[in-house]
């Protein structure tokens, strides 16, 4: 886990150095701000035995910067790094599940946070003064930091079950968005858009749950501030 996400971190930095490279001249080169992002979270289940009963409500938020890669800042390396929370609520038939509760059928209602680094091409363009549209299309990098599960099998009830052990230790999938950004002040400018998450990795591991591949997906209202 360590290791993987000093992977991670390292090729952030290259990339993000590689981004800054011939800009350091002018200045705003490189854009910080903060996100507070309203998400809802979905597992899919791919294989028959194992379906979604319901999705989670849950907040995102962290850093994000643009590291420019143009004079006029309609191109940028869009990156950050942030905290998620996530999940759903799966019911498994008999046979299918974690060890403990397979004998039976039974509810898994799973909650779960991630740390996140979004790695995206950013494109805007300028609609009235100060004013921008944009869209953003790349991946992201998600690290399950908490697991927790209630699960109900029969009349049986079991609260706040570790499942951080039996998932994934790294989420990568499609990330797109798109957004307004408008000028709140001089050196301030507020962001609204929308971003969407879709997983490639299972991220229940499919040894310890027997339930074939488990995707996450999400979306986003994205809430931010650029200073």
């Amino acid at each position: 886990m360590r290791k993987a996400f000093l992977v991670i971190l390292l090729l952030n930095i290259a990339l993000i150095s590689n981004a800054q490279r011939g800009y350091y001249v002018k200045e705003h080169r490189v854009r910080l701000g903060f996100r507070l992002d309203p998400t809802v979270s979905l597992l899919v289940p791919q294989e028959s035995g194992v379906d979604r009963n319901a999705g989670r409500f849950g907040i995102s938020f962290g850093v994000m910067a643009d590291f420019l890669l143009d004079e006029e800042g309609h191109y940028a390396f869009a990156t950050g790094l942030q905290i998620t929370t996530a999940g759903s609520k799966l019911k498994y038939d008999a046979g299918k599940g974690l060890d403990e509760y397979k004998a039976n059928p039974a509810e898994y209602n799973i909650k779960a946070t991630y740390v996140e680094v979004p790695l995206a091409l950013k494109l805007k363009a300028e609609t009235a003064p100060g004013v921008n549209i944009f869209g953003q299309f790349g991946t992201y990098l998600g690290f399950p930091v908490r697991g927790r599960a209630d699960v109900v099998s029969l009349t049986q009830t079991y609260n706040k079950v570790n499942v951080l052990r039996d998932s994934q230790p790294v989420n990568i999938g499609l990330l797109i968005g798109a957004g307004v950004e408008y000028p709140l002040g001089e050196s301030l400018t507020g962001v609204v858009g929308l971003d969407y998450r879709n997983g490639f990795i299972d991220v229940t591991r499919n040894a310890k749950w027997n339930d074939g591949k488990v995707n996450m997906n999400s979306i986003a209202l994205k809430l931010g501030l650029f200073f």
